[in-house]
């Protein structure tokens, strides 16, 4: 599969996962652009977000400088305020500004090879503290959303840690929450499972505390969009009662993410902005009744308590 994310021939080519399953690659060539492919999940998942937003930043700096630049990366970070890394790569971008285009460029670049060094430590640290903490036999592993190569530049945070384990032949088989309104879990993650020949099954949300608490799953692994300096969890909405679930059954409950998504300038939880999507999610066409409301939050905070480790690049860290 290529990568998520790449720069090609003064373009950014993305991944479209509106049409996963279907493969199908689509260029970038202006930052309204990008900014629509963003909000419209084109391209999507924390880490990919980082790497698209520096790259954007990029794609501007060949027409663009000083406060006018300036202005392009603010509304490029703002297209989708959860995840952390989406500004974190905007702003790594923009700080070479000064020395030129070239410059900018070659930070964007650094932002995708890093991410792609970080996911596969990522995934070797959180398959080793998975063994200390559930042993050596072949894992039933709980992952919601899609936390794999496809919401990173290559490798993938949680799916890392499932591929590491994978490929030590230690995974007996993934619940994948098919994750509704969108189902990034059955159209992305049973995607890559099925490429990776990881055995798997899919689940509606609300059947996944049912399976922690019935004893088929050994431990739950999810990916992050911002960690609080409190340990606080952020990530796609229906992640917190799964964390309450692996609390009651006394699983672990493991995030995996890179250090660029550890916000230690947003104190908890409550700090973190919370996007709201377009009802019409929810109520489908024809489905509720005409007239019909809807709240549509896309994420939801995991409370640091219920966190057994978040496992980065770098470091576990048991909040």
């Amino acid at each position: 599969m290529p990568r998520t994310v790449e720069w090609v021939d003064g373009r950014i080519r993305l991944i479209d996962q509106t049409a996963l399953p279907e493969l199908r690659l689509t260029d970038v060539a202006t930052v309204d652009a990008l900014i629509d492919a963003i909000q419209r999940l084109v391209v999507r998942g924390a880490p990919a977000l980082g790497a698209a937003g520096a790259l954007g930043v990029a794609l501007a700096a060949g027409t663009a400088t000083g406060a006018e630049l300036a202005a392009v990366a603010a509304r490029l970070a703002a297209a989708r305020p959860t995840a952390v890394n989406l500004a974190v790569g905007v702003r790594r971008a923009l700080a070479a500004a000064p020395h030129g285009p070239d410059a900018v460029l070659d930070a964007a670049l650094a932002v995708l090879a890093e991410d792609a060094a970080a996911c596969r430590a990522i995934g070797a640290r959180g398959a080793e503290l998975l063994e200390e903490l559930c042993g050596p036999a072949p894992l039933r592993v709980h992952t919601h959303c899609n936390a794999g190569a496809l919401a990173c530049v290559e490798w993938g945070t949680a799916l890392g840690v499932v591929r590491s384990l994978h490929e030590a032949g230690r995974v007996a088989h993934v619940v994948a929450d098919e994750t509704r309104p969108l189902l990034q879990g059955s159209r992305i993650t049973a995607v890559e499972l099925s490429e990776l020949g990881v055995p798997y099954r899919i689940v509606v949300d609300g059947a996944g505390p049912s399976i922690i608490a019935r004893g088929l799953v050994d431990a739950v692994v999810v990916g992050a969009d911002r960690v609080a300096a409190n340990g606080d969890i952020a990530n796609k909405i229906g992640t917190y009662p799964l964390a309450l679930a692996a609390a009651r059954a006394g699983i672990p409950f493991v995030v995996a993410a890179p250090e660029s998504t550890l916000d230690p300038d947003t104190l908890d939880g409550a700090a973190i902005e919370i996007e709201e999507r377009a009802p019409d999610e929810v109520l489908g066409a024809g489905v509720a009744p005409a007239g019909s409301a809807a709240w549509n939050p896309a994420f939801d905070v995991t409370p640091s308590d219920l966190v057994t480790a978040v496992v980065t690049e770098d470091r576990v860290w048991r909040p």
